[in-house]
This record gives C-alpha cells, sequence and structure tokens, in this order.
C-alpha cells in the first residue's frame, strides 16, 4: 500500500504530464499550460496562498517567471518542482502566520536557500500521439 507522500509526488507527476502533453504536445508546461494546470487543479490552494493586493493571474505570472530559470517561455518538470516549492513555502508560512494570529505563536522563517538545479537531461519520450 502507497503511502500518503508517494500518492502525492505520483499525482503531481501525472497532472504534469497530463498538462504538458497539450500543445504542442512536449514534455514542457507553456505559461498556458501551467496556468490552466494551476486554476483547474489547485484553486483554492493558490487562493488561500496568493499575496495580497496580487490577482491569481498575476501571482501565476510571478510563479512562472520565477520558475523559468533559463527564461526559455516553459518550465520542465524540474522548473515545475521549483514551483511547487515556492507555493508550499508559501501556504507553510502563511499557515504559522495564522496560527500565530490566533495565539499559537510559533511564527519563525523557513528560508532554506537552496537554489539547485536537477536537471539530468531526462527526456520522457512525449511525443505526438496517434
Amino acid at each position: 500500500m502507497k503511502t500518503d507522500l508517494e500518492l502525492a509526488l505520483e499525482c503531481a507527476i501525472n497532472i504534469y504530464h497530463q498538462y504538458a502533453v497539450k500543445k504542442p504536445i512536449d514534455d514542457y508546461l507553456s505559461k498556458n499550460e501551467f496556468s490552466e494546470l494551476l486554476k483547474e487543479n489547485a484553486k483554492p490552494f493558490l487562493h488561500n496562498t496568493i499575496p495580497p493586493n496580487l490577482s491569481v493571474d498575476d501571482y501565476i505570472s510571478k510563479l512562472f517567471k520565477k520558475a523559468d530559470r533559463n527564461q526559455d517561455g516553459r518550465l520542465k518538470f524540474t522548473e515545475f518542482l521549483t514551483t511547487l516549492n515556492l507555493v508550499f513555502i508559501d501556504a507553510h508560512n502563511r499557515s504559522h502566520k495564522s496560527h500565530s494570529d490566533a495565539g499559537h505563536g510559533h511564527d519563525h522563517g523557513h528560508d532554506h536557500g537552496h537554489d539547485h538545479d536537477h536537471d539530468h537531461g531526462h527526456d520522457h519520450g512525449h511525443g505526438p500521439r496517434k
């Protein structure tokens, strides 16, 4: 039986591939595919993590720009993972803020400073479907 974390990781990979093989059919997310993925699969999560005074589209654009490290206008899987990290960190920090606002008082910083590129040149072979 798979653990919750295994299922979550599998789910993230499957959702990535579901959107990456749209148009164009490749193993990358265009900005539109990325936006669609988040809006259709993470709407409540987005609304809970979006910074004040920022629209959903602006927040998604900001995440996309941060993740698109090689600035080619598309996200490979490792860049998509960077985006998930940013969203998770935002959500985690906000969860602590809401707890401290409620009087629990454990507001602490989580700037881990990890700046790694784990692209090992994997080609998942997503050619045109027949």
